[in-house]
């Protein structure tokens, strides 16, 4: 999340929201003045087909299919767009409209201050959480060599 931080790019924070709880793009939208948006595209549920590679680098294969929402709104000028795995409308409106939002560098900095920097952290707490828990997990195989007789 580091990169996020340091390059205010739409990558980045196209990340950080689609990773976001629902609670926490709530809590964060609370936080700041939101414009009237207009939606372009109503939020919508499908499915996407996941993608997966033998041993991260080999050939590709279909893992499954997953839930998706998306949406389209139309913030001033700028058209934000949002893409979250599972079936959360409310959440999909919020993280497009706040995609419209960081558009304008009028209001970017704000908004990285207020929504994405708080969120990036708590996501980054979470998986240094998750990783804590999975190290307390592991076990550590190793082999005896007999002897020679």
């Amino acid at each position: 999340m580091n990169r996020v931080n340091e390059n205010r790019d739409r990558a980045g924070w196209m990340a950080v929201l689609a990773r976001a709880t629902h609670s926490e793009i709530v809590a964060a939208v609370e936080k700041i003045d939101m414009p009237a948006i207009d939606i372009v595209k109503p939020a919508e549920v499908g499915t996407i087909m996941l993608e997966g590679r033998a041993g991260g680098s080999g050939q590709r294969f279909n893992a499954g299919e997953a839930t998706m929402t998306r949406c389209v709104v139309r913030v001033g000028e700028c058209l934000g767009f949002s893409y979250a795995l599972g079936r959360d409308k409310k959440k999909a409106v919020l993280c497009a409209a706040l995609d419209g939002l960081l558009q304008n560098p009028m209001r970017r900095n704000e908004i990285f201050e207020h929504v994405i920097a708080p969120i990036a952290a708590a996501y980054a707490k979470r998986q240094e959480e998750a990783s804590r828990r999975a190290a307390a997990t592991k076990v550590d195989f190793f082999t005896m060599v007999r002897g020679d007789g």
